[in-house]
């Protein structure tokens, strides 16, 4: 069971990093697009593209969280304690950024939007930093029972990669479903404008790579292993096998098909890194089986997880498919009837 419950929360962690990970990299695009009026067309797109379904993608960040806590929570206790700053940053950032992007939308003044605007994509980039460094610190055994909260726990040169990897891959999957948001919206000029930064963000996913090896060669000796061997080597190289597809894709234009194999190559690479871990939670000293809860709590988490799967999964599936399909509008002034007020334009 505590392998079963181990998986179900790798693949969450996968989907979280795909759906939010979307998320986080049209935010990063948000902050280089520009000044107020070079800005505001790549802007616009951002928000029309993410407005149905940015709140859906935390209801992964939330299923990892039960997961954790209820499954393993000797694993829960031991990274919260040693990882509690990054990780309250994190959540910080979260909050922020949902504000600022459900705040600047209905609102009139320049200003304002600028202020809700900056928090929403600043927050954008640094969110995702953080969970990686966290990662980061995990795979390099920095974290045991009993751990201390320390900035080296952190701030060392695994994290800071790890970190930069999900900002990366994040910036890498917004530019390419924003290229086929373009396309969708009949923004034929923003089409070829997230072209080129969706394969400038895959550029700086290969560097980082590259320059990962030493790092996890060094720091990071068991996931090293593992992702050189086995099923881990297997996984990392049908990623990058989806990434050069997906950069092939982009250059032709194909950007229907581009979608789904930059979402496989992440899957992928969350997938690698759950294989080189194992049998470990916090390598190398807590395992999977020793981390787990009480055999009656794993028993109903599975019941409850089967559940919300069978109940959640279809819903969420149909809901990606009408995004994607452009069936869901955003509301406009008329729906709400929001009446503007003297002043909005300032």
């Amino acid at each position: 069971m505590a392998d079963f419950i181990a998986w179900v929360m790798v693949l969450a962690i996968a989907a979280y990093a795909c759906a939010g990970g979307t998320d986080y990299g049209a935010g990063f695009w948000d902050l280089l697009a520009g000044g107020a009026e070079r800005g505001k067309r790549p802007r616009r797109l951002i928000d029309h593209a993410m407005a149905p379904v940015w709140e859906v993608n935390n209801v992964w960040l939330i299923f990892i969280l039960v997961i954790m806590w209820t499954g393993f929570p000797t694993m829960f206790q031991a990274v919260f304690s040693a990882m509690w700053l990054p990780l309250a940053l994190a959540a910080v950032g979260l909050v922020l950024r949902g504000a600022g992007f459900a705040l600047r939308k209905p609102t009139r003044r320049l200003a304002q939007q600028r202020v809700y605007g900056a928090v929403f994509a600043i927050s954008s980039l640094l969110t995702p930093f953080f969970l990686g460094a966290v990662l980061g610190g995990i795979a390099s055994g920095r974290v045991e029972v009993g751990t201390t909260a320390s900035a080296d726990a952190w701030a060392n040169g695994t994290s800071v990669l790890v970190g930069l990897l999900a900002i990366a891959a994040t910036t890498f999957l917004g530019a390419v479903f924003l290229c086929s948001d373009a396309l969708r919206f009949g923004a034929d000029d923003l089409v070829d404008y997230f072209r080129l930064r969706a394969l400038i963000a895959f550029a700086a996913v290969v560097v980082l790579a590259l320059i990962g090896l030493p790092v996890t060669h060094d720091d990071a000796r068991y996931v090293w292993d593992g992702l050189t061997g086995g099923l881990g080597l297997l996984l990392i190289i049908l990623a990058a096998v989806c990434g050069l597809a997906t950069v092939l894709l982009v250059w032709r234009r194909s950007y229907g098909w581009s979608r789904y194999t930059s979402v496989a190559g992440v899957a992928l690479a969350v997938g690698a890194w759950g294989f080189a871990q194992r049998p470990y939670v916090l390598p190398t000293s807590l395992t999977v089986a020793e981390a787990a809860g009480a055999d009656h709590t794993l028993r109903w988490l599975m019941i409850v997880t089967a559940i919300a799967i069978l109940l959640v999964g279809p819903a969420l599936v149909l809901l990606y498919r009408l995004d994607t399909m452009g069936e869901l509008e955003e509301l406009t002034d008329a729906d709400t009837r929001a009446a503007r007020t003297p002043g909005d334009d300032l």
